[in-house]
């Protein structure tokens, strides 16, 4: 039997995610941000039926919450109190910690040490919130903006790829999506 989730759960993580969402948008877009929130949320449900020993409730749920701490002023503790703790503990995996590369002074390098502190937090979080991540880079992983110069297409290329090899085990599914994805970027490299 497939894993299921709660559709009141979904419609809950929905509806805070709208709101802690509302006045954003697709950086380079004018589409409402909730629109990369549910794209993320569908990949997971679509991984679902290959993982009926996942606890589809946290993955849904963290892949509609999972960029409300890291892009709005949403805080772990808003998570715990509606969500649930091993929600919140999910997110604030999938959310990048600026303070792990305070001392780092080079863009590049910060986001280097960023990136490497949220793969290790998510390591060490349930295979679900893994799931996510690969999701949400699957998501990514469309054409970049216009505004992006070749290096770094190439390198966010290179961090998706970083990003299969360390969570991919996760889920042989979303880990193929990704795979393909990363192999038709190459498309996007020349800008």
């Amino acid at each position: 039997m497939p894993a299921l989730f709660t559709q009141d759960l979904y419609a809950r993580a929905l509806h805070f995610a709208a709101t802690a969402h509302a006045e954003q948008t697709v950086p380079g877009s004018d589409v409402p941000y909730l629109f990369h929130v549910t794209l993320v949320a569908m990949e997971v449900i679509a991984a679902l039926p290959h993982h009926p020993d996942f606890d589809a409730d946290l993955a849904v749920q963290c892949a509609l919450l999972h960029d409300t701490v890291e892009d709005t002023a949403t805080t772990t503790d808003d998570l715990t109190q509606r969500f649930g703790a091993k929600v919140a503990q999910g997110v604030a995996a999938l959310s990048k910690d600026p303070t792990a590369a305070a001392d780092v002074a080079d863009p590049a390098q910060r986001k280097r040490v960023m990136m490497a502190d949220s793969l290790d937090r998510i390591l060490d979080a349930p295979r679900e919130v893994w799931a996510v991540k690969l999701a949400d880079r699957i998501t990514n992983m469309a054409r970049p903006p216009v505004h992006w110069s070749a290096g770094k297409r190439r390198r966010y290329q290179a961090e998706a790829r970083l990003i299969l090899e360390t969570l991919g085990e996760a889920s042989a599914f979303l880990a193929a999506r990704l795979a393909a994805r990363i192999e038709a970027y190459d498309a996007w490299l020349d800008g």
